[in-house]
């Protein structure tokens, strides 16, 4: 089965756009209270994933901060686009990161 690079900000594959910001990290890593700018999405996403976090405008260039944490770490508030949603950390694993300048 062949499968599409993932694609972040500008068109780039995900891989070109860390080699050029610098290292991105997860989303699912970050603590509460931190913010980030959305920079794509991991290679290893599952389509259906891909799609589902893109329609909840988790998408390159988006700016994401982490509301709160449930007691067990999972799930997770995070704000995007002026509305908060909540993911698993499974999910939120998908989306590469790098620091809110």
């Amino acid at each position: 089965m062949l499968r599409r690079p993932a694609v972040a900000h500008a068109g780039l594959p995900v891989r070109a756009i860390e080699a050029s910001t610098g290292s991105a990290g997860r989303l699912a890593d970050l603590p509460p209270g931190s913010r980030a700018t959305i920079v794509g999405l991991a290679d290893g996403a599952p389509a259906s994933t891909a799609r589902r976090l893109a329609d909840l405008g988790f998408t390159a260039g988006s700016l994401v901060q982490v509301v709160r944490r449930a007691p067990l770490r999972d799930p997770v508030v995070y704000r995007v686009k002026d509305y908060d949603l909540c993911l698993r950390r499974a999910q939120a694993a998908h989306v590469l990161v790098r620091d809110a300048r």
